[in-house]
């Protein structure tokens, strides 16, 4: 699944079978290279879900236990959200400073969070080369 295709997707309660939010943003660690969390929009209850409080990440819908599962974000989770840490438009960058193109997209495995690759211009780039992302650009190692 790829990023562009989940952002604005409803996230559902099965509790209650409500719309409890929208997909607003993904929070990645580069470090692990997993999603840990979705920035929501259109909340009362919070405006975070960490990744292991989804029940599944469907084609139509994320579905949480409850509403109760969107809060605000931790400091983990805080300091890798925001535009600066977002990879759509971002320039891609080998570590030898080569720019090797711009981020389309993100694939991502929608069951476990793992980032599998980086959709650019002009290919793809296994996440296995991804390093950070910062303000600037998504830093990759050399091929």
């Amino acid at each position: 699944m790829r990023f562009s295709e989940a952002l604005g997707r409803k996230i559902v309660s099965l509790s209650t079978a409500e719309t409890v939010g929208l997909v607003e943003e993904f929070v990645v660690d580069p470090r692990s290279r997993r999603v840990v969390a979705l920035g929501a929009s259109k909340s009362s209850t919070g405006s975070t879900i960490r990744w292991g409080d989804i029940e599944s990440f469907g084609t139509d819908a994320v579905t949480v236990s409850g509403a109760d599962k969107l809060a605000g974000a931790d400091a983990k989770i805080d300091r890798l959200s925001g535009k600066d840490h977002e990879f759509l438009g971002k320039r891609v960058l080998a570590t030898v400073g080569d720019e090797i193109g711009q981020v389309d997209d993100v694939e991502f495995d929608p069951d476990s969070g793992d980032i599998l690759a980086l959709v650019l211009t002009n290919g793809n780039v296994d996440a296995v080369r991804l390093i950070g992302v910062g303000s600037y650009a998504v830093v990759v190692k050399d091929a």
